[in-house]
């Protein structure tokens, strides 16, 4: 267990260890060789893979994984369980990122259903989720409201038994191979407070609903790429009906589910990073000892020993920040917004200096493509901005903790 020591921690428990030596074992069997290029196949083939597996329960509740289907072990969790999130993302992304962005998105494109959905819809989408038969994504971004949500311009409007969408989503994972999209989108239905006109003002006005890929209206824009390729799209819906018993929540609770649901997920992007900081120190150290340079080897000069001292103590900073974050909300409930900002902002940014740092190390050939270092320097760049930019991050930590100060 030496390699998952670090779950030896208080945070976790028995349930938690031997999830985590499960996926190792799978992940290194099944994780070697994931094709990078075609990335639709690859994710599609891994939501699969870790469905079969039975990983994939753990993004949703126990009571949609009870059926048949899920063999004699049925369901992980009563309710969404956050340590086992961060558990599963940290150890996929030690071994791929693309596999652990398959996993994750399954929880975060389904987390709005989860929380909100009616009985119905639970049971139509999570069992599938969690079998890896329904890819999900979660649509939040706009062109022009990032991380400003309230400037959200993509619209909802009542027409009788179902809601009409007509706007813009961009920068949505997933985007051209989900079944399912969780979309957010200003309702036209809901009036501001008396004595005023118009529409619910910024984040009151907010609905959210679950959309099929197949509904009319509703079609892929544009397909993106980034440095760290995964499925990922701009949206487009025109005149795109969704019938009302697809409303996630109530009229207006949009904003709230949104981030709730990212409450929920953002400790494991910090996992994720976690993931990646380690796998580049592994990376870091058998490079270290096996290169030699001036009679000697890497490992031997002072400078590589003082760098390793501060690569090892930045990841153990972060995940002792990550895996509280995880087991306050898990074990003392609430949302725990502060705790899971400073648990992805500080994670994600200890990564990438890590990660820079085994870059530096392995000197030319760090920047090789198709390198190991040269994947996570590339993976681990995005962390910083999706899911609440570092600068986000900050703002919620001082606004929440000037908030409570007397």
């Amino acid at each position: 267990m030496a390699r998952l020591s670090h779950l030896e921690l208080p945070f976790f428990d028995d349930g938690h260890r031997a999830l985590a030596a499960a996926l190792d074992d799978w992940g290194a069997r099944h994780l070697a060789h994931v094709d990078h290029h075609d990335t639709d196949r690859s994710c599609r083939g891994l939501v699969g893979a870790l469905g079969a597996a039975g990983f994939l329960r753990h993004c949703v509740p126990a009571a949609y994984t009870r059926d048949a289907s899920f063999g004699p072990a049925g369901g992980a969790r009563e309710a969404l369980d956050s340590r086992a999130l961060v558990v599963c993302r940290e150890t996929l992304a030690r071994h791929d990122g693309l596999a652990d962005f398959a996993f994750a998105m399954q929880g975060l494109g389904s987390g709005p259903v989860t929380l909100a959905g009616s009985d119905a819809l639970k049971a139509e989408v999570l069992p599938k989720v969690a079998r890896g038969e329904c890819i999900s994504a979660f649509a939040l971004t706009e062109p022009d409201a990032g991380s400003d949500v309230a400037a959200m311009s993509c619209r909802a409007r009542d027409d009788g038994d179902a809601y009409v969408l007509d706007g813009e989503k961009t920068w949505i994972s997933n985007g051209g191979i989900a079944d399912v999209y969780c979309v957010f989108a200003r309702d036209a239905s809901l009036r501001p407070p008396p004595g005023t006109a118009g529409e619910a003002p910024g984040t009151r006005g907010i609905s959210a609903f679950l959309v099929h890929a197949d509904a009319p209206g509703f079609e892929i824009a544009e397909r993106l790429q980034v440095m760290a390729p995964h499925p990922l799209a701009r949206l487009r819906f025109n005149g795109c009906r969704v019938p009302k018993t697809q409303l996630l929540g109530a009229p207006g609770e949009g904003f709230k589910l949104a981030m709730r649901t990212l409450d929920i997920f953002r400790a494991s992007v910090a996992a994720a990073a976690l993931g990646f900081a380690r796998r580049a120190l592994d990376e870091a150290l058998q490079h270290a000892r096996t290169r030699r340079m001036f009679g000697q080897t890497l490992a031997d000069f002072q400078l590589s020993q003082a760098a390793f001292g501060d690569m090892v103590a930045a990841i153990d900073a972060a995940a002792l920040l990550s895996y509280r974050a995880a087991w306050q909300r898990d074990v003392k409930g609430g949302r725990g917004t502060r705790e899971a900002a400073m648990a992805k902002m500080v994670a994600t940014e200890n990564a990438q200096a890590v990660i820079d740092r085994a870059l530096q190390m392995h000197g030319g050939g760090g920047v090789q493509v198709g390198s190991v270092v040269e994947s996570l320097y590339r993976e681990i760049r995005a962390l910083r901005i999706y899911e609440g930019a570092t600068e986000v991050q900050r703002l919620i930590i001082g606004r929440d903790l000037l908030a409570a100060s007397p």
